[in-house]
């Protein structure tokens, strides 16, 4: 039907996996995405080797970050990113634990939403070093609703240590 498409909206998605050769989960995170029909990969971060934030006693994460374009309503979006978590193994693992697979809708244009299970800004963008530092090497003048610009906001100096390792 003529009038019915609907417009593509720019999203950030966050990446990372401490599990499972954790950089083959991302990047194979990035290749599904890729075979989405309503979601185009426009750009990618390099990967990053950040220590986990919670239980120490766990591997490192990889991790990234991903703009895309996408067709998708934000709630469809992220019941994508959970089959894609699913699809690569993941299990439920408890708040800040291990993970197989760990895919987070971090932006979805400028729409600010707050429901129970979908928190667009996501919370805690500013605060990790391994969302921030991935975004501002692919979009340091994306402005995010209620923080400002990437470029902008400060760097935790507080969370544990982060390295670009491609």
């Amino acid at each position: 039907m003529i009038g019915t498409e609907r417009r593509s909206t720019v999203c950030y998605i966050g990446l990372g996996s401490n599990l499972n050769e954790p950089s083959v989960q991302v990047e194979s995170a990035l290749e599904i995405l890729r075979t989405i029909p309503e979601i185009r990969l426009l750009s990618r971060s390099p990967l990053y080797l950040s220590a986990p934030l919670g239980p120490t006693d766990q591997p490192d994460y990889v991790n990234a970050v991903a703009k895309i374009s996408t067709t998708l309503g934000a709630r469809d979006l992220l019941l994508v990113l959970k089959r894609i978590e699913r699809l690569r193994g993941r299990k439920d693992c408890a708040r800040w634990g291990p993970r197989v697979l760990d895919l987070d809708l971090l932006v979805y244009g400028a729409q600010e939403i707050d429901e129970l299970h979908l928190k667009v800004p996501h919370p805690g963008i500013a605060e990790r070093n391994f969302v921030l530092l991935p975004l501002r090497d692919i979009a340091p003048d994306l402005d995010i609703p209620g923080l400002g610009r990437v470029a902008d906001i400060s760097v935790n100096e507080s969370e544990p240590r982060i390295s670009r390792i491609q």
